[in-house]
Order: structure tokens, then C-alpha cells, then sequence
């Protein structure tokens, strides 16, 4: 989970063979108030839907094509959930990360754990 700048505020890891969906209720369980929660395709559940509106939040995930009743996103709130990719593209700049040469989970969590440190640390960074 990123905040509206790009920076982590959440990481879960789970099994590759894992859904995505799993991992919702963590991430919101370690951020407060979530506020607007943009997503995409991949968390369209009424489960994902509930949680995030029970933690006061409003959730914006476009419905998966094959449903009959399709819900309406607005575009430009949408356009956010590049945020995410970005972060992602920003963690495969490391490395030790994108390559994972730790191969336990413990091991790989920390290395994502003290990047997304060091894009903290770079954001607040003197620009002077």
C-alpha cells in the first residue's frame, strides 16, 4: 500500500501462489484511515468492497469485465493506482530485490523492508 505520494505506508508478503486479495485486510489493518482505496481488477470482490468501507474508507476498483452489473470509476481518481507500479518499478532498481538473491521470506521481506526505508529517506532528502 502506497500514500497518495508514491511511498510505502504497508507491505505484506505472501506465497507467489497467493492471491492478492488475501493480503487486504493487513494492509488496511496497519493504516488507520484509509480514505479513497484505488485498486485494480485483481481485488473486484464484495469482501475487499466491505472491509474498506467498514474501516471508513471508500473503495474505487473497477469490476471485472465478465459481471453484468459493471461499477463506474472516475478516471482521473483512477489513474492514482499508477502510483503502485511505480513503486514496484522503483524496488526493482535494487538489485538484491529485483534479482531475490534472499531466498527465505524472512530474508526477502527485510531487503524490501530497508529499500522502501531508502525511498523514504530520498524523498526527504536536502534538495539544497
Amino acid at each position: 500500500m502506497v500514500d497518495h505520494r508514491g511511498l510505502p505506508v504497508a507491505i505484506t508478503l505472501l506465497p507467489g501462489q497467493a492471491s492478492d486479495k488475501a493480503a487486504v485486510e493487513d494492509l488496511l489493518a496497519a493504516h488507520g484511515a484509509p480514505g479513497d482505496v484505488v485498486a485494480d481488477r485483481g481485488y473486484d470482490a464484495r469482501a475487499v468492497l466491505d472491509l474498506i468501507a467498514a474501516r471508513g474508507g471508500r473503495g474505487h476498483i473497477p469490476t471485472q469485465r465478465d459481471r453484468k452489473v459493471q461499477r463506474s470509476v472516475d478516471p482521473a481518481l483512477y489513474r492514482r493506482r499508477n502510483l503502485v507500479e511505480r513503486f514496484f518499478n522503483k524496488l526493482k532498481h535494487f538489485r538484491k530485490v529485483a534479482t531475490r538473491y534472499e531466498k527465505t521470506a524472512r530474508n526477502y521481506l527485510a531487503a524490501i523492508l530497508i529499500t522502501s526505508s531508502r525511498l523514504w529517506l530520498r524523498h526527504y532528502e536536502s534538495a539544497s
